[in-house]
């Protein structure tokens, strides 16, 4: 919490070049670019950092090869690239994994039809990832049993990528990285609207944990609210020309229904398609596409039932899934940038993820529209230009503000932790060794963990039962992290409460262990905090007949 409190005290002191209100992906990565390139720069976010629709994704890294029909080819050869981009930018984290595609009878195309495409696709990303490859039934039925393919005409297996670990956690490292370049970032700060006085804008805030407010000045004004980026521009007298329009999507995270290490696609009974995701000891499976007019939205049972429904109708499961085996759900909208010129009656399914910067010169104030994580490095390399063009001084434009750290830092690491045998630390079960896992997560500051367990062994142990998180991890989350609820740690900076069922993480003997590690005299408030809130589930179920909206999740400007 410390960290927290000190950049509350800096935030007011000080006139920054850019203010960034909202820390999903847009706002985490153009303060991470901002700042690795010398700007000074705030970032606050109304909830926690990765808390909406960047903790809601498919936790795919693609492409864009749905856009392929509608004839969007431009978007697609940028997807591509920014998607190799991050592959080879992020080894560790983004990685390549093969999409194997079922074709059932009926279908609007052959199969050998979006099979051609693929091999479209795979040029159009340079031939980066693997070779593209045509399956029959029995070729499906090979590679994955576990797929009905009864009613299947034929199929492909072609590559995107996907994100290893947990999609919040992406995120936040970006914020991580722009803490270690100056960014003063808070979490639990909203903006209650700003105005413009002189040459610079002021922006009021307040605490949400205590409810002091204050007053923030700032050079450029970037709405990166997500969702919320029409509402903000509305308290910022801002006219703009995109606005949102919102789909709702829903995951459901169960045991893992396959061994293999690939995603299954098929095209759900509403065209969509549909996936059935690898995550780690579970399976995600998803999505819908549903017109929501909000984007605060729960999962009806409606969205859970199309779920079930689907995979059970195209998996061969000795036994349906039902709602028992639901561990967590996951729901959230994307918000998708139109021009009210621009018709967005045309069909909603066919609406792109693309991202759109709207600019104010006399103003000096941005507002960034749609995005996904795939597109993430360029929309911070947008921001810069777009905030340089406003006057805004970048010291140093050719600085490389992302990515993992050397190849000689890692090796470093390696072999300081093979030296001191830590794999054989690796608790049973686990999905891949210890040494792997702490450089992902954690980078250069994976050597500080090996020094802490080097002095206690107990540092390397698991903490909270059926996870994969150590001692250690929980005293830096502590230190680096700004975990200011025991949700931020359990939901986004690890993905606990995704894959471990709510009632396990409750009755975990060391779960309090954990909130005194990260929370010291605020621990037993913190953990009443948690077992007093409604289960992830319930929260976020709207009931029958509903318009999907339930409670309004602690995020947005």
């Amino acid at each position: 919490m410390q960290l927290r409190q000190n950049n509350l005290r800096k935030l007011p002191e000080r006139v920054f070049d850019a203010l960034i209100v909202g820390g999903g992906i847009n706002g985490a990565a153009a303060a991470a670019a901002l700042s690795g390139k010398g700007a000074r720069v705030a970032l606050i976010d109304r909830g926690d950092f990765a808390g909406s629709t960047s903790m809601h994704s498919s936790n795919l890294v693609w492409g864009g090869i749905k856009y392929m029909e509608s004839g969007d080819f431009a978007l697609v050869r940028k997807l591509c690239k920014s998607r190799n981009h991050l592959i080879e930018s992020y080894p560790s984290t983004v990685q390549e994994i093969r999409f194997l595609t079922t074709i059932n009878r009926g279908f609007r195309h052959h199969p050998l039809y979006p099979w051609a495409g693929t091999w479209l696709y795979w040029l159009m990303g340079g031939a980066f990832t693997r070779r593209p490859h045509f399956l029959r039934p029995a070729g499906i039925k090979a590679r994955e049993p576990i797929i009905d393919t009864a009613k299947a005409q034929g199929g492909f297996e072609y590559s995107d990528a996907y994100l290893h670990d947990n999609d919040a956690r992406f995120v936040f490292n970006f914020v991580r990285g722009a803490l270690d370049f100056g960014t003063v970032a808070a979490n639990y700060v909203e903006s209650l609207g700003a105005r413009r006085e002189g040459e610079l804008w002021v922006t009021r805030m307040r605490d949400r944990m205590d409810g002091r407010t204050f007053e923030v000045r700032s050079k450029v004004l970037i709405n990166a609210a997500g969702p919320w980026v029409d509402q903000h521009n509305s308290l910022s007298g801002q006219q703009t020309d995109h606005r949102h329009v919102f789909s709702k999507g829903i995951h459901l995270i169960v045991p893992r229904l396959t061994d293999s290490r690939r995603v299954l696609a098929f095209f759900a009974d509403d065209g969509r398609l549909f996936f059935v995701i690898p995550m780690g000891p579970r399976t995600c499976i998803g999505t819908t596409d549903t017109r929501v007019e909000k984007p605060e939205v729960g999962a009806t049972e409606d969205d859970i039932r199309f779920v079930l429904d689907n995979i059970n109708t195209r998996l061969a499961l000795e036994t349906p899934l039902c709602k028992a085996d639901i561990i967590a759900t996951r729901c959230g909208v994307r918000p998708l940038a139109v021009k009210p010129s621009g018709g967005d009656d045309r069909d909603f399914l066919n609406l792109s993820r693309k991202h759109a910067i709207d600019i104010d010169p006399e103003m000096r104030h941005l507002s960034i529209f749609g995005g996904k994580l795939t597109d993430c490095l360029n929309v911070g390399e947008e921001v810069v230009e777009e905030v340089a063009r406003l006057g805004v001084a970048i010291p140093y434009p050719k600085v490389r503000w992302y990515g993992e750290p050397d190849a000689s830092l890692r090796e470093a690491f390696l072999h300081q932790a093979r030296l001191m045998d830590l794999d054989a630390m690796t608790a049973e079960g686990a999905s891949e060794p210890l040494s792997t896992r702490l450089w992902r997560r954690y980078g250069a500051q994976a050597l500080e963990m090996l020094e802490e367990i080097r002095q206690d062994p107990r540092q390397g142990e698991v903490l909270i039962e059926h996870t994969e998180y150590l001692r250690c991890e929980l005293k830096q989350a502590r230190r680096r992290e700004m975990v200011t609820k025991l949700e931020d740690f359990l939901r986004r900076r690890s993905k606990i409460s995704l894959v471990v069922p709510e009632q396990t993480i409750r009755d975990s003997p060391g779960l309090r262990e954990a909130c005194d590690i990260l929370f010291d005299e605020q621990a037993e408030a913190r953990l009443a905090e948690y077992l007093a809130s409604a289960s992830p589930e319930s929260a976020g179920l709207a009931s029958e007949g509903e318009s999907g909206e339930g409670p309004k999740p602690q995020r947005g400007w």
